[in-house]
């Protein structure tokens, strides 16, 4: 199952993606009340039990992989709950070719897009992706009106495979040969993995 990540915590530069906990479930359902995220990430709003459920067939399924982004400057030092930007998820949607991945990102604090969080975010799920799932091809399927979306994965390389007019989105595709593995590793070699039960509890802090 996909408990890969459950302890993996990656900290970036801007972002720190962490394993989505139900402990992140009411700050995010409360951003998933957005009409405009709902909008941008196809989804319908769900109740908060039934985001527990999403999040518990989150860490579950073996066919997805998921993190919280976090603002790197926040956390550690605020409670994460404050410091959650967005999310960052892999799907390994093709039961034929384990070696697909298909990548969303979503940063839902307002305040916090425009300012690389995404991106580096995406680079750090890719990479992981890459390492330790053994991704060679990157999907992403964004909305047509996302135009801030589309221009990021064509700046992380990617190219427009084809344009679906039903459901007004765009998907674009990344294989990613030796070249671009390089390139990939070479973007993140600022990045640390830590374990999320170290961060979260500093040493001699018990839990009360």
């Amino acid at each position: 199952a996909m408990k890969i990540n459950q302890d993996v915590v990656l900290r970036g530069k801007k972002v720190t993606l962490v394993p989505y906990t139900a402990a992140h479930v009411p700050r995010y359902h409360e951003w998933m009340q957005s009409e405009e995220l709902q909008r941008l990430t196809a989804s319908e709003p769900l109740s908060l039990e039934q985001e527990y459920e999403m999040q518990r067939s989150w860490r579950d399924d073996a066919d997805k992989c998921t993190f919280i982004v976090l603002d790197s400057e926040r956390w550690p030092g605020q409670a994460e709950e404050s410091s959650m930007v967005g999310d960052v998820n892999l799907f390994l949607t093709n039961a034929e070719d384990p070696t697909v991945g298909e990548i969303e990102i979503m940063i839902a604090d307002p305040s916090c897009r425009g300012r690389g969080f995404g991106k580096e975010a995406t680079l750090l799920m890719m990479a992981y992706g890459v390492r330790k799932l053994g991704i060679t091809k990157f999907e992403a399927k964004i909305g047509q009106e996302n135009e801030a979306s589309i221009c990021m994965f064509k700046k992380l390389h990617f190219k427009e495979v084809a344009v679906n007019s039903i459901f007004q989105e765009v998907t674009l595709r990344l294989d990613v040969s030796d070249q671009e593995r390089q390139w990939l590793l070479e973007q993140t070699n600022h990045v640390e993995e830590k374990s999320y039960a170290e961060l979260k509890q500093p040493a001699g802090v018990l839990d009360t």
